[in-house]
């Protein structure tokens, strides 16, 4: 198919045309397009839920593979443990739930997040004090380079904050692998992991590090996204985003010095490091709920324009029904300049930014 619009295929709800479109139903038609694609060294973009990119109006100029694969399988391993292989086209939220009515537990913290299980190792996806490297025993993947299936373990994937192994190996400027399966190594039982979010701990009446009914976690964890804008509903355009724009900024403890001594900090693995809260940095900065900008780019005001920062949480971009991707960034400039201006931190976006920038 030729010239089909991105916007479509996206949870912004922006994007322009791909100059050639395949729908990749199988592991084989995945592998296939995207070999022939790299063969006729063509642009290539990997498209799935299409949660976490922003496309530029201009479209794509090359060959767009969307993800398509199904399918789910559980197997309960002589230890009583249960592997959980997803193909990468399966909706993550169903692999949630799924899981979950079969009595297993270990991702209902994860509940909720928009996209494909296949894009889960890439980010590190997380939320609630819990992420999938939690969880995630291996990952098999086309490898572009050298042409072949290949396989990670846990370790190999080199799991960091959004980060991991595959996001950061690129070839030809793209992704060099290209997610076919994932596998999750759960337990069987009714009790969730342990719960690691304060504001989750609340909402569940249980102490950091205590255990609750999945079920229940799930519950109030889709709750709260819901209150912040953070589960897809296509009656809400505080939804119409890649989700979190910005990730939290990890940034020295001499440079954390600096801030006010009520911003939150949080410790990360790296010695010297600390997590700030983006979310508190962008409040801070002068931007509330519903910043938005005129449509003509001048001047600001509150909830204007045809984007604007959620009106229920300060993290995401929105589109308010029919903004273009560079309303979108202007948005998110806006709130990025100002954050480096009051307090000298970067904030970096999270979503792929395809063929844009800040």
């Amino acid at each position: 198919m030729t010239s089909v619009p991105l916007a479509s295929l996206t949870t912004s709800r922006v994007g322009g045309p791909a100059r050639r479109y395949i729908n990749a139903e199988t592991e084989d038609e995945l592998i296939g397009a995207v070999r022939a694609a790299d063969e006729a060294k063509e642009p290539l973009l990997i498209v799935g839920g299409g949660s976490n990119l922003l496309i530029s109006d201009a479209g794509f100029d090359g060959a767009v593979v969307h993800v398509a694969t199904l399918g789910l399988d559980l197997n309960t391993n002589t230890d009583g443990t249960v592997t959980v292989r997803a193909q990468a086209g399966h909706p993550w939220d169903e692999v949630v739930a799924q899981t979950l009515r079969e009595g297993c537990s270990g991702l209902e913290a994860l509940s909720g997040i928009p996209g494909l299980a296949g894009a889960t190792p890439v980010q590190n996806v997380g939320a609630y004090g819990a992420d999938v490297s939690h969880s995630i025993t291996g990952v098999r993947a086309w490898d572009r380079q050298d042409r072949a299936i290949v396989s990670f373990g846990n370790e190999d994937l080199q799991f960091g904050y959004r980060d991991s192994v595959l996001k950061r190996s690129t070839v030809n400027g793209s992704p060099r692998y290209v997610v076919l399966t994932v596998d999750f190594g759960l337990t069987r039982g009714m009790e969730s992991a342990p719960v690691r979010y304060a504001e989750l701990a609340r909402a569940l009446n249980v102490q950091v590090g205590e255990r609750a009914p999945a079920d229940d976690v799930r519950r109030e964890v889709l709750r709260l996204r819901a209150g912040k804008g953070m589960v897809l509903d296509a009656s809400d355009p505080d939804t119409y985003s890649t989700g979190s724009f910005f990730t939290n900024p990890v940034v020295s403890e001499e440079a954390a010095a600096h801030l006010p001594p009520e911003a939150p900090r949080y410790p990360v693995s790296q010695p010297g490091m600390v997590k700030l809260s983006a979310a508190w940095l962008i409040d801070r900065s002068g931007f509330p709920k519903g910043f938005g900008l005129p449509s003509t780019g001048q001047g600001t005001e509150l909830a204007g324009g045809r984007a604007s920062l959620s009106t229920k949480h300060t993290l995401a971009v929105t589109n308010r029904g029919n903004a273009t991707a560079e309303d979108l960034l202007a948005v998110a400039r806006a709130v990025a300049d100002g954050v480096e201006d009051a307090f000298g931190i970067r904030l970096h976006p999270e979503p792929l930014l395809i063929n844009c920038s800040l």
